[in-house]
Formats: C-alpha cells, structure tokens, sequence
C-alpha cells in the first residue's frame, strides 16, 4: 500500500480480525470506514460489536442489508447442491458473489481506493513489463489460520482494490494488538457455516437439511450388494462419513456413494477401502487469479477440502465443444490416490504458498 493517506472500506464483523484490521489501517493514517453486512437473523451481538469497535475507533460505520441477496445466492444454492448429491463450500461462494462483490460495489459508490478485510492471506504485486503488474495472493503467515483455500476466485481487477491487513501477522499478535488498545470485539469466533444457527444456538447440519429438503429413506447396501440397513436420505450423507451411517450391531461403517437412481446408500466396513479413493478427477468453474490460462499440463499442489493437507498433483485441460460452443474441460491426476474427493468442494492449487487458483471438484 502506497504510504499517502488513502480511503478505505473495512468489512467488520465484530471479531478479533476485523477490529484489529481496522485498527492496524487507521494506525497508518488512512481513512477508515466500517461496513457491516447484514446476512442473517440472530446478527445483533455480531452488529452491536462492530458497532462499538468502530465507535472505539472514531470512524463511520454502515450496516449493508444483503440478507435477500444472501438467502438466494448462498442458502438456496447449499439446499439446491446437496439435494443434487453435492457436498457444497458456502463460504467459497459468499467471498466470491457476496463478500467481495458487495463489498467492492461499496467501495466504488463510496470513492474508496481499497477494500480491506481480516483474512489470514497475503498479496503481493509483481512486475511483468514496463508499466504493467500482476497481484499474486499467497497463503498467510499464520498457517494454522491461513484462509486463502476461500479465496481463489479473486481476479486481477478485484485484487488491485483489495488489502489484507493480517496477512503477516499471526492470529496471537492480532489478539494482542486488539487486547492491548481495548478494542470491544466479540470474543467468540465466527461459525464455519453461518447460517447455521437459530436463537445464537448452532443448528445440526442434518437437521437444516431435514428442514429444507424432502428425504426418501431407501437401502443401505455394502459394495457386494447385501442390504443391511436403511438410510434416512441420500442428501444427509457424504463420501467418506461414518458418523451417521447406523446400522444396529455391526460396523462402524464409511459412505462409499450414494446411487440417487435407485436411491441406494453403498458403504464399506474398511476405512481404508480402495473404493474410498480417487487419483483422477475433474474439476469445473475454474478461476486462475493471474487470469491467464497456465501452459499445460503442469505440477503443482492441490488442497481438496478446507485444511487437507496439499497434495502433489498434475492439472491437464482439453478444450471441448457443444452446441458449436467452446470450453475447456480440467482433468487432475493425483500422484497418489486421495480418501473421499467430494464433488461440490473446491479443489485449491498452490505452487508452494502462491495460490494459483481453483474450481469446483464435479460430480463423476
């Protein structure tokens, strides 16, 4: 960030990060302005914490109603993926059509310069040629903390307008920072899945969907074809899970697949079972943050799920045509095969720290 006083827009929450991140910009001279995004009910502590820290601050504060945007784009579309078979990441598609696009409409009706929030990230700004520059986002510092798996839909065009304050910091010198000026935040952390929680108390992730969802109990079968039980519905069940599967006086037992056409819940007694695990698959609405297509294929490292451990692996496209259309299709070849590749995660690529991109792991 350039050293002469600047504009900018702060997502507050009325956590530890965001208040420190505030704190961290105003104590550089900027221009500070607080916004909050109203998304669900139950937000009042939440508001009423941002609004305290911004006042300890002395800077504006605006709440941002984006509860209808919210329930269309983000709970519809969690109902919509696990009615389908799909194990959806919400909070991949809050940051991209919700958190950073709002935010950054704000930021420009404002006359902001930038927009900056408490993510555990970095970005970095890159010479290519004389006069142009690429924004490269890499992992955080604090890598027990570190959030970039959430944001590898971020372009080159948002990333010029974006900061993040935290990035070098570990998650004790922020609470440090906030504790040692005072700063009124919430002390409990932010839910995984916010919307999950009625009267402050977290709702059951299987009682949501039991809710918004009409679930037909059909067969449980092992991978031979023996029924040994029923299931309560194929939705309330992901690759790989063992909690939930209950079969009275044998198991454990781990979801193999859910056959949605004969409405058919496969499992394995074995842990390990080789049925578990993939070494290819593909992966659709891809974003590279530099938005420039890589040369394939290529090796890198790839992260399946939220804090998976990054694996090597090979990116291959191919470009493929329909209805006289052209598109590219990404096929990732695993080095070794990894337990319950989950369709609607996303699938992260990392060259070491840098993070390169990502998409949405599709259902094959």
């Amino acid at each position: 960030m350039r050293s002469k006083k600047q504009k900018v827009v702060v997502a507050m929450s009325g956590g530890v990060d965001s208040s420190a991140a505030a704190w961290i910009l105003k104590k550089q001279g900027h221009e500070i302005i607080g916004i909050y995004m109203r998304l669900i009910a139950s937000q009042e502590k939440s508001e009423e914490a941002a609004r305290k820290v911004c006042r300890h601050l002395g800077i504006k504060f605006y709440p941002l109603n984006l509860r209808d945007k919210f329930k269309k784009e983000i709970i519809n579309y969690f109902i919509s993926d696990y009615r389908l078979g799909k194990t959806p990441n919400p909070c991949v598609k809050c940051n991209k059509v919700i958190k950073f696009k709002e935010l950054l409409r704000v930021r420009e009706e404002l006359g902001a310069d930038f927009l900056a929030t408490g993510h555990y990230v970095k970005s970095r700004k890159y010479k290519v040629e004389s006069k142009k520059y690429l924004l490269k986002l890499f992992r955080g510092e604090d890598k027990g903390k570190d959030q970039s798996y959430f944001l590898y839909n971020l372009t080159q065009a948002q990333l010029k307008h974006i900061l993040f304050p935290l990035g070098k910091y570990r998650k004790a010198e922020i609470k440090k920072i906030a504790d040692d000026n005072k700063l009124p935040y919430l002390e409990k952390e932010s839910q995984d899945v916010c919307f999950l929680i009625r009267d402050n108390k977290l709702i059951p992730h299987n009682d949501f969907l039991k809710e918004h969802i009409n679930l037909t109990p059909g067969s449980i079968k092992t991978l031979r074809g023996k029924k040994i039980g029923e299931h309560q519905g194929l939705p309330l069940y992901t690759v790989g899970q063992r909690r939930g599967v209950e079969i009275g006086g044998t198991g454990p037992y781990y979801v193999v697949k859910g056959d949605y056409k004969t409405n058919t819940l496969y499992v394995s007694e074995n842990s390990e079972d080789p049925a578990l695990f993939k070494k290819e698959f593909e992966v659709k609405n891809m974003n590279w943050t530099t938005d420039q297509e890589p040369k394939y294929p290529f090796e890198c490292e790839t992260v399946i799920r939220y804090r998976h451990k990054a694996v090597k692996c090979i990116v291959e496209s191919y470009k493929v045509e329909s209805n006289k259309v052209e598109s590219r299709k990404y096929k990732i070849c695993l080095l070794k095969p990894e337990r319950a590749v989950t369709a609607g995660q996303s699938a992260v690529f990392y060259n070491q720290n840098e993070v390169l991109g990502g998409g949405i792991i599709d259902k094959n």
